[in-house]
């Protein structure tokens, strides 16, 4: 887990699962900035527009719940109505360690719990794509940018489907074709607030540069199966220079290296 204390740099959860990273090619990704005039000198790419790139902690609010563990969590109070007859929101844990905490058993955290967990997160951007890495499981997210549609028959999954584009200065990702999966870290608060999306999960997310050492980050949970309408929470990122000589460390999953339940048999 990363901190913002100048004596720490240990930067792991305490998660026994580990993911394998994804290796992106630095020729493809190398970000191009140059200063733009009459905007505060903030850093952009080659073709005008704002250049996220950098190495930022996790997405915080000042305001809200707060999890008993490192990660952010969402705010109840920002909720809409349950839709009446839904999807069931609360599920507690069953006592089966691969349902309660699958991360441990290499599941991915999927999106948006991936990327509310407390690890240093790297954007890498150019002109026709926003590279999304997170340290937590190398959870990688790539976003082109040219305002493409979603792609078709493909299976739901972890992360879904992002596709972005420009509005002014605000980059706006839309995310689609979720498997039903973890919505946040709130069961570590309480067992019986194991808050789960459904598989009809949209996300909206709003990018921009609140100065030059913040991102503005809104996130908006779109669920028509558990809920009666969208609902909208913000954060802020903070930019950390300081963080980018190290960069993220590698955090690695090696398929099935726990028993089940923690019970090993001999062979």
């Amino acid at each position: 887990m990363r901190t913002t204390s100048a004596n720490s740099i240990g930067r792991r959860l305490a998660f026994g699962a580990l993911l394998a990273g994804l290796v992106l090619s630095p020729a493809r990704l190398q970000p191009q900035s140059q200063k733009a005039p009459g905007n505060k000198g903030l850093p952009r790419t080659a073709d005008g527009k704002p250049d996220f790139s950098g190495v930022y902690e996790w997405p915080k609010t000042s305001e809200g719940e707060r999890c008993k563990c490192s990660a952010t969590v969402f705010d109840r109070n920002k909720f809409a109505p349950f839709k009446p007859g839904g999807m069931p929101f609360f599920e507690p844990p069953t006592g089966d360690p691969r349902h309660d905490e699958p991360r441990e058993f290499c599941m991915p955290a999927g999106f948006p719990s991936g990327m509310l967990s407390a690890n240093a997160v790297q954007f890498v951007q150019n002109k026709n794509y926003l590279v999304i890495v997170h340290e937590f499981q190398r959870m990688t997210r790539i976003i082109p940018l040219d305002g493409r549609p979603h792609r078709k028959g493909l299976e739901p999954m972890y992360y879904g489907d992002p596709v972005g584009h420009w509005e002014g200065e605000t980059l706006v990702v839309e995310t689609t074709n979720f498997k039903r999966w973890g919505l946040d870290d709130f069961y570590y608060s309480d067992t019986k607030q194991y808050r789960m999306h459904s598989d009809a999960l949209r996300t909206v997310e709003h990018i921009r540069r609140q100065d030059g050492k913040t991102l503005s980050y809104q996130l908006t949970i779109d669920d028509p199966k558990v809920f009666t309408a969208p609902w909208t929470q913000d954060f802020t990122m903070a930019l950390h220079p300081d963080w980018d000589a190290d960069g993220l460390y590698e955090y690695v999953c090696e398929e099935n290296n726990r028993c089940p339940g923690g019970k090993c048999k001999s062979e």
